[in-house]
């Protein structure tokens, strides 16, 4: 339950050294987000912090982390990490079993400890548990396997990346996302990891592009929203930086927008590898993504990642080329999960991959792969697929239509359902400031989807909201908002990182009478 810090390296490495199970939360997580996670794995070992700094104000944590541990029953220890206080104002007296990370560290020492020795353990020996983001549910708890994630990682940093030991890599994220794991093993080329914790946007927006140059970081990775952040923003990161050493620019989370292509180019180094990289948390890497020997296109992915057999297939079972469908990979891959935690006779793994096309992983997502390039469009997830007329197709393709007029700053395009079955699509539009709603941006939006699409992409409804739901790692949640709009409940508020916005989407008076 730790930042992104040296000391989240240093105990998941330690529990890696004995053969132990490494799995994580961020602080920013609620007591309800990590109780769903950690109750369901029963750790018998907690390392935390007292407080975190965000956005340059101090959030305390031991109150949450005192509520966690009353709802972990088999927890031995909980040590205590002081982040940003002293540990003479730190009191954890009222959290059973604690101790400082000082007091823990000095029981290690002495004659009584043993030689530090590398458990030797079979290639599929449990090394991580992951958590899918627990949207309709409680979370799915993924086993992964050291060998297997190690040889993906490894394949990814080293042959798809030419990574390094020279080279000095930054990712944008927490201790809770999967790019956390896939960034610590860049240790295993020897390159140098660069941890940040806190907003990538103060003390100013630039504070990772002033980290490029003061550190001579040479790989920098972050949430395809931060680059659309800046562009909002309107910086010019190569007018006010250096950037000399800046070799990949790598983004994930969402689909890159084609518009951030051309920002990344324009505005920030002409000359860098901007590389889309997408797969999930159940592979804790990628399906496809960055390869330093081929061109980059507009919008695209660049290529499917070597080993991973990746097709796009219709609803009939069959691959196609240059038009959307249904993200699977059609042979065994070492990242898969080598299970769910509580899953004894395995029914849930094979409902959550298997259960589309009978012994074909089926990963949830929507894409398109252009046979000219090779490249792959993500567009979005299965589960917030649209259909309205009998045409499928994702929120993506919307999006990039949309979010490339300068008076919407976000958008989120979901389905809603009538009592006779029919389908029509809802596209909400959140404002950039000093632009308002009107009829006029309406029609314009229509025309443009129509021109670009076709009349039976455009939606149905287009409506003004305040606010967009992301989760904590920054995804935009259509699924949610599908169930609201539906007059269903969403349990698991503690994933969103602004739970607020779902309250926006209640009671819509233009969404009654469908």
């Amino acid at each position: 339950y730790l930042p992104n810090s040296a000391h989240a390296v240093e105990a998941m490495l330690a529990a890696a050294s004995i053969g132990a199970i490494w799995s994580a939360t961020s602080p920013d997580f609620g007591i309800n987000g990590v109780l769903d996670r950690f109750s369901q794995i029963q750790p018998k070992l907690i390392f935390s912090v007292e407080a975190v700094i965000y956005n340059g104000k101090r959030h305390p944590h031991l109150e949450k982390l005192q509520s966690v541990v009353k709802g972990l029953p088999d927890l031995k220890k909980v040590v205590v990490i002081p982040y940003v206080s002293s540990r003479e104002s730190i009191d954890i007296s009222k959290i059973p079993n604690s101790v400082f990370l000082e007091d823990f560290l000095a029981v290690g020492k002495g004659d009584q400890a043993p030689q530090l020795e590398f458990e030797q353990l079979p290639f599929s020996h449990p090394l991580f548990i992951m958590y899918s983001s627990g949207t309709t549910g409680a979370p799915k708890c993924m086993v992964h396997s050291a060998g297997g994630t190690l040889i993906q990682h490894l394949k990814e940093h080293i042959l798809h990346g030419n990574m390094s030991s020279n080279d000095t890599i930054i990712y944008y994220t927490t201790t809770g996302w999967m790019m956390w794991n896939w960034l610590v093993s860049a240790l295993a080329v020897g390159a140098s990891v660069v941890l940040y914790d806190g907003s990538p946007l103060v003390p100013s927006p630039n504070v990772l592009w002033d980290l490029v140059d003061r550190l001579g970081i040479t790989i920098l990775g972050t949430g395809a929203k931060w680059l659309a952040v800046l562009e909002e923003k309107n910086l010019k990161p190569c007018e006010t930086h250096n950037l000399q050493t800046l070799q990949a620019i790598l983004s994930t989370g969402s689909p890159l927008k084609p518009q951030s292509y051309e920002y990344v180019y324009q505005h920030i180094k002409s000359n860098v590898l901007l590389g889309s990289i997408s797969g999930g948390t159940d592979i804790v890497s990628c399906f496809m993504g960055h390869n330093v020997t081929i061109p980059v296109y507009k919008g695209e992915i660049q290529a499917r990642n070597l080993g991973m057999a990746v097709e796009a297939w219709n609803e009939q079972g069959k691959p196609v080329w240059g038009e959307s469908g249904e993200l699977v990979c059609t042979k065994p891959l070492p990242c898969q999960p080598t299970h769910f935690w509580n899953d004894e006779n395995g029914s849930k793994y094979r409902k959550a991959y298997f259960s589309r096309f009978p012994g074909v992983w089926a990963h949830g997502d929507y894409c398109k792969i252009n046979p000219q390039t090779g490249g792959i469009v993500m567009l979005g997830r299965s589960d917030g697929t649209l259909n309205p007329s009998g045409v499928r197709f994702g929120s993506s393709e919307i999006y990039n239509i949309v979010e490339a007029f300068e008076e919407v700053s976000d958008s989120l395009c979901v389905p809603q359902y009538n009592t006779h079955g029919e389908e029509r699509v809802v596209l909400f539009l959140k404002m950039t400031t000093n632009h308002e709603f009107s009829p006029d941006l309406v029609k314009r939006i229509r025309d443009a989807i129509r021109v670009a699409l076709s009349a039976r992409h455009v939606p149905g409804l287009i409506l003004e909201t305040e606010g967009i739901p992301y989760t904590i790692n920054g995804k935009k949640v259509e699924v949610a908002v599908k169930q609201i709009i539906a007059g269903k409940e969403v349990a698991q508020r503690g994933i969103f990182s602004n739970p607020e916005t779902l309250d926006l989407y209640r009671n819509i008076p233009e969404l009654q009478n469908f």
